[in-house]
């Protein structure tokens, strides 16, 4: 269900191309906040604008307001019922909150939850998001509660219509988590066969860790590597030499690779390449080494937990 927040919150509005401007540059950079000011203080003026509206719940939605976003999302739902958006946006905020409260609240939102995704699967018939949506409730519910293989395994037919690629995906999601890796390993594969995006990549590599088969992680993003030229990729390759104290030397080199060549874009802060190289280093027994680029790390983020950790147990080697 947390994999729902990526797909719910889309930038959309129409009022005033200088106000669009301006939420569209606080959005780009993250300052959901003063987003969430400027759409408040726009609405008391326009409460009917839908759009607005609309945007106001995916700024809560980006800040974890789920109670917010839900209030939100419901004001859309009352105003137009055949939207199919709508629906799943105020489902998919349900379902988001149902996992931070307790099981027996949760309980009581799964109807709410099932049936917006539904009239949203419904409304249109190529929502792409909603299907995934389903797919996910449907495996983690509780048979009791009504979860149920076939039906995630109905969705996932229903995407393969739509794009084989997130068919072939929601198979492979749908079989790792039913606890059979072989056919999951087959859907990943057939994903990258059918698509070849560094997302299908991921997912096998993420797979491979997950079933605790690093040398097999390391060869899928080797070959994601020669075909995508990331340097995210690089980190990947470090980590995963890291944390499973194999390759060591080219963990070393990918993780240099990566700081030479870093950017924001890439996405892991340049403290945690350091904190990679500090365990690698520690794999090889070379306190100095490990040191060095464990108060690097620190240097940048001092409040991290695991760089605190890591310290500690550097310093008892």
């Amino acid at each position: 269900m947390r994999k729902i927040i990526c797909a719910l919150l889309f930038p959309l509005v129409s009022f005033g191309q200088s106000q669009l401007d301006s939420i569209d540059s606080l959005l780009k950079k993250k300052q959901f906040d003063k987003a969430e000011i400027q759409l408040s203080v726009y609405l008391e003026k326009h409460p009917k604008d839908l759009k607005a509206i609309e945007l106001l719940g995916d700024t809560y939605g980006h800040q974890q307001k789920w109670d917010a976003a839900i209030e939100n999302y419901k004001k859309l739902v009352e105003a137009n019922k055949k939207n199919a958006e709508y629906h799943y946006k105020y489902g998919g905020a349900m379902g988001m909150k149902a996992l931070s409260v307790s099981k027996l609240t949760a309980l009581g939102m799964i109807g709410t939850i099932e049936e917006s995704f539904l009239t949203a699967a419904k409304l249109d018939p190529s929502h792409i998001n909603v299907r995934w949506a389903l797919v996910e409730y449907y495996m983690k519910l509780p048979g009791v509660f009504g979860g149920s293989k076939n039906m995630a395994l109905k969705y996932a037919y229903q995407l393969k219509q739509l794009s084989k690629v997130d068919g072939y995906l929601a198979k492979g999601y749908i079989f790792e988590y039913n606890d059979e890796p072989e056919l999951a390993e087959k859907y990943y594969k057939l994903a990258i066969k059918e698509g070849g995006s560094l997302w299908t990549y991921d997912k096998l590599t993420t797979f491979y860790e997950k079933q605790k088969q690093p040398e097999k992680a390391l060869a899928n993003i080797a070959v994601a590597k020669e075909k995508h030229k990331r340097n995210a990729l690089e980190y990947q390759m470090g980590k995963i030499a890291a944390e499973y104290n194999i390759e060591l030397q080219k963990g070393v080199q990918c993780l240099q690779t990566y700081l030479k060549n870093y950017s924001p874009e890439d996405g892991v802060p340049r403290a945690w390449a350091h904190y990679r190289l500090s365990q690698i280093y520690a794999h090889k027994k070379n306190k100095a080494a490990a040191l060095k680029y464990i108060d690097l790390a620190l240097a940048e983020a001092p409040e991290t937990t695991s760089f605190k950790q890591e310290k500690q147990r550097i310093l008892r080697l």
